[in-house]
This record gives C-alpha cells, structure tokens and sequence, in this order.
C-alpha cells in the first residue's frame, strides 16, 4: 500500500513571518525603515495613509503556511487591495514633506516583489535559527551563488567561501544582500569541508566599503560593494534573534501569569 508524504511546513521561515507581523509599521520609503529594522517589523513602501498592511502579511502567512506561489498571493490580494484604494498610479502625500507626490501603489509586479523580498527574508531567517541549532554538528557556512549571467561579481566572488557560523563575516555577507539576491547560505559538518576542501575557499574577500547617505533620514553609511543599500545587515539572524526574543516574552508572560494565580 502506497504512503502519501506531505512536504513539511517551514516552520521556522513562518514564526520568523509572524514575529515580523506582529509590529507592522506603515512607511513611505524603503528608506523609511532600514536594514534590520525591517527585520523586526513588517512594512511594505507607499503603505502610509492605507490599511493594507495586516491584510499583505496576512496574505504572506498564508502563503508560506501552505505553500502557495506568488501567482497565488496575488490573485487573492489584488480586489482587497483595489477595493481600499491601495492601487496604480496615485498622488500621495510624503509624510516627511508634505508634498503630494506621484508613486505607483498596488500591482501585479509590485506583489510579486513583496512576495520574493519577505520569502526570502522569512527562510533566511528560518535557515539561520537551523545554523544555530545544529552548530555543534554542522559549525561551518558555505556562501553559494547560482552562477549565471545576473549574478553579481562581488557575489560570485564570494561563491564557495567557507566560515564558521560565528564568525563576524557574516554579519554583513548573509543572504539575501540585495534586491532579488539568490544566494543562500549552506550548513557543512567537519566531514563535509574535508571532502569538499579542494572546491572551498576559507579566506573571505575584503571589503570594498563605499559611502551611502540615506536621503530620507540624513544617515550616512560605509557599505560593502555588492551589497544594496538596505541590505548591509544579516537578515536571518536578525529574524532568528526577533523570533528567540518573542518566545521569551511569551515564556515569561506565561510565568508572571502561574505566579498570579491564587494559591
């Protein structure tokens, strides 16, 4: 008698989700809510002044949760989002100045961008609590590029590079580290880098720092060349520590809540 398997939930990339939805932040600009900071709340750009956040995150969850495509998350999204009005090419006002200014809201491209940028970030996430589970077994990382013509040299530079998970390297080169970036990071055991040892490179290319100033806040910043603006940050780890921190909150308000019960 054949045996239905299920594919797993991923369950670690979904908390990483869910703690991020938990504080949804409504921003203008990407430039609004930087770096890790987009690790610990949800927000979406040209959200201000529209209720749409909960209902695309909501969306993302269920995506995740079930397995469905962009294609999917979309096509139920889009007659919310027309119907509140979070659609096509609007004036809207700039909180930061006041000024009315012409931005594209809701459409078929931009949902799917929300849709690869938050998987993206929710499995790296979900990946990095894995890397510091099994760290005892698994102590090595091993950057992996898909090497085609759309990957960035600096990226492909990196390909094959091989570091322990602790090591500050990655606190800035962690996947994603830019807008549409497909490298990932690869747990390897000790066994698996004396096999692989010939194809592993194990000192990392320095960086190339250049100059950013964020137009929006006035912060000026010394990024890597190959990483994106935004993006100078580990973003699994960020949502690894987001998730471990929400599971003690909870552990402790459920304490203080045993502790107030009557004797």
């Amino acid at each position: 008698m054949a045996v239905e398997l299920k594919p797993l939930k991923p369950e670690d990339a979904i908390k990483a989700l869910f703690a991020r939805s938990q504080s949804l932040e409504q921003s203008f600009s990407w430039r609004d809510v930087y770096a890790d900071e987009q690790a610990r709340a949800g927000t979406v750009a040209k959200s201000a002044g529209y209720d749409i956040l909960s209902d695309i995150f909501e969306g993302l969850l269920k995506a995740l949760a079930e397995g469905r495509t962009s294609r999917d998350f979309a096509s139920e999204l889009t007659p919310l989002l027309q119907a509140k009005g979070w659609w096509g090419r609007k004036l809207v006002e700039d909180p930061a100045t006041g000024l009315q200014r012409p931005v594209q809201l809701g459409s078929a491209s931009r949902l799917a961008f929300i849709f690869n940028v938050n998987m993206r970030v929710s499995y790296a996430a979900g990946h990095w609590s894995s890397f510091e589970r099994r760290k005892h077994d698994r102590p090595w990382l091993r950057y992996v590029c898909v090497l085609d013509d759309r990957t960035r040299p600096e990226h492909r530079l990196r390909h094959n590079l091989c570091l322990p998970v602790d090591h500050p390297y990655w606190d800035l080169w962690a996947p994603p580290c830019g807008w549409n970036c497909r490298c990932t990071l690869q747990s390897l055991s000790d066994r698996d880098v004396q096999r692989m040892r010939s194809q592993l490179k194990f000192d990392p290319p320095p960086n190339d720092f250049v100059t950013w100033t964020n137009k929006r806040t006035g912060e000026v910043r010394s990024i890597p060349r190959g990483i994106d603006p935004g993006w100078d940050y580990n973003p699994g780890k960020a949502g690894a520590n987001l998730v471990a921190e929400k599971a003690s909150e909870e552990k402790r308000a459920d304490l203080l809540a045993l502790l107030r019960q009557p004797g």
